[in-house]
């Protein structure tokens, strides 16, 4: 990854999205976990504080206070009593220690734990309890019905006794109100500890909110203007470059990896430009090339069949003018010369009809190949009597094409299959048909003499042999014609070396023309050269030949 650390004075700038994410992740749950954890203590530390509060301080001093008004109802009972002789005064002096014994049970339960507190308990019971023994239960005690003497005379001293049981009560309820005190107000502060926590916890939340939308931004902001510099690239402004000197440096490796694609794609573009201009001019040279080849071809056609026809014509009337002063010697070789002449001439147009394929006619339109085969079967009506030959065909499909080739093509192949028939067995010829998809297949299949597998590839080359001229007449251009016209229709051509008895050729046909329409048709040719027509050689139609030169040992279909 590229080095970014001293990038602009930003070493940040080397971090990856990854590191940044993972770091802010961290510090932020870092800072929720100690500021939850204060939250949890001040919460605790509230909980505590109220729990002393409400079940401790507070219930302990409001047991004190009713166990001084327990005792104090012990007091006026007693004085009563001693003052009256009533019996029923004794009534509130006994509730009173009753009261007082459940008040001083309770309070040792809520006191557990609080030595002080406890101590200042024992001091007023002990101070009730010699008030007790010293004054109430000898009062208690005396005959109903009378003042109490003792009373009277024992006045002072339960005054006295009775005023160190209030002191003693009020010691301890201070000590207790104190306690209440304390308890309230820890918490009061635990509270607002509470209170300062969760609001720091809320601008805590805030702020990591805001930090994630402006970390986010660190991140967008960079990959948006990644994207515009891509979508500026993808539009063909090739020569804008890609911004990678801003965002995460992950982010920035790759733009500097989008930059290095755009600038390769660049340079490929100029190298294609370059390339194209050089296809262009070269096209331009093979059409000005063609162009003449084929002004060549017609001056050939044209201007070499006329000395031919002229050797020809002389030989012959110079055989016919001295045919009696001439020997048989002499007639031969002056047969030689016209068979070479008119061996000539064919060859030279069955090289300008190979020309014309693909050049000529380059209109597809729909092609029955149900009439061209029949059109083909009466072109070869002759030749297919003195063989005797029977030919089948299968339901044969409209394609897209060119109907001229299209004839020629089978025309050649059905021709091929007449000629280099079986010498003991006539000739069964089959035209089969399927659709394989969006193609059609078709197949010529004859009980012939066979191709060897070997020649399947080389028969279809121009000028080809695998018989001599004495055996089978013929160019050798007729299949490589079939494969020029099959492939000029965006098909294929091939033996079938698998099958035995015979030949089969088969081809495959477009079944539907191709979107790109058809072909734009050819260069006019200048009129000074008229096309000359094939000058087809007496009998069938010339049969294709197979490839490899004469006189090879072979078989052909």
């Amino acid at each position: 990854m590229t080095d970014r650390s001293g990038l602009n004075g930003r070493p940040w700038a080397a971090w990856t999205t990854r590191q940044w994410l993972g770091a802010s992740v961290l510090a932020a749950l870092a800072v929720l976990v100690v500021l939850g954890a204060l939250g949890g203590w001040a919460l605790n530390r509230a909980s505590d504080a109220t729990d002393r509060l409400t079940r401790r301080s507070s219930p302990a001093l409001i047991t004190s206070v009713r166990l001084d008004g327990a005792l104090v109802g012990q007091e006026t009972g007693i004085r009563g009593y001693g003052i009256t002789g009533r019996p029923d005064f004794l009534q509130p002096y006994t509730q009173g220690r009753a009261d007082a014994a459940a008040d001083v049970e309770k309070l040792r339960t809520l006191l557990a734990g609080d030595g002080a507190a406890l101590a200042d308990l024992d001091a007023l019971l002990a101070r009730v309890s010699t008030w007790q023994r010293d004054v109430a239960e000898p009062v208690a005690a005396s005959p109903a019905g009378a003042p109490v003497p003792l009373a009277t005379v024992n006045a002072e001293v339960g005054k006295a006794e009775f005023d160190a049981i209030r002191d003693a009560g009020t010691t301890l309820r201070d000590r207790l109100e104190d306690s209440r005190n304390r308890a309230a107000a820890e918490l009061t502060d635990a509270e607002t500890f509470s209170h300062w926590v969760f609001g720091t916890i809320g601008v805590t939340l805030l702020l990591l909110s805001g930090a994630v939308f402006v970390g986010l931004r660190g991140i967008t902001l960079p990959l948006d203007a990644l994207s515009r510099d891509v979508r500026r690239v993808a539009a063909g402004e090739f020569d804008h470059p890609v911004d990678t000197r801003s965002g995460p440096a992950d982010l920035a490796q790759l733009a500097a990896d989008v930059e290095g694609m755009r600038r390769r794609l660049a340079e490929q573009l100029a190298l294609a430009d370059l390339t194209r201009e050089q296809l262009d001019e070269q096209a331009a040279d093979l059409r000005r090339s063609n162009t003449e080849l084929e002004q060549f071809a017609y001056v050939a056609s044209h201007d070499l069949q006329e000395p031919l026809r002229k050797v020809a014509s002389f030989c012959q009337l110079l055989q016919r003018r001295y045919a009696a002063q001439l020997d048989d010697r002499a007639n031969q070789y002056i047969g030689f010369a016209v068979d070479g002449a008119n061996r000539m001439q064919t060859l030279i147009n069955d090289l300008l009809a190979f020309s014309r394929v693909g050049r000529l006619h380059r209109q597809y339109v729909p092609v029955d190949l149900e009439k061209v085969f029949a059109a083909t079967r009466d072109a070869l009506a002759i030749a297919i009597e003195e063989t005797g030959a029977e030919i089948t065909a299968d339901p044969l499909p409209t394609l897209p094409g060119d109907a001229t080739q299209l004839g020629m093509l089978l025309q050649n192949l059905v021709s091929n299959a007449l000629k280099f028939r079986a010498p003991d067995r006539p000739p069964r010829i089959a035209l089969t048909a399927r659709r394989t998809g969006e193609h059609w297949e078709l197949a010529v299949t004859d009980n012939g003499i066979g191709i060897n597998p070997e020649f399947a590839e080389r028969i279809f080359v121009i000028f080809q042999r695998l018989h001599t001229r004495e055996e089978y007449p013929g160019n050798g251009i007729g299949l490589a014609m079939c494969k020029k016209i099959t492939e000029f229709h965006g098909g294929t051509i091939r033996v079938d070396t698998a099958h035995t008895g015979g030949t089969r050729v088969v081809l495959t046909l477009a079944a539907e023309e191709a979107e790109a329409g058809p072909v734009p048709p050819a260069e006019a040719v200048p009129s000074a050269q008229p096309a000359q027509p094939a000058q087809p050689a007496p009998g069938p139609a010339a049969p294709a030949e197979a490839a490899v030169p004469a006189g090879t040992a072979g078989t052909a279909g």
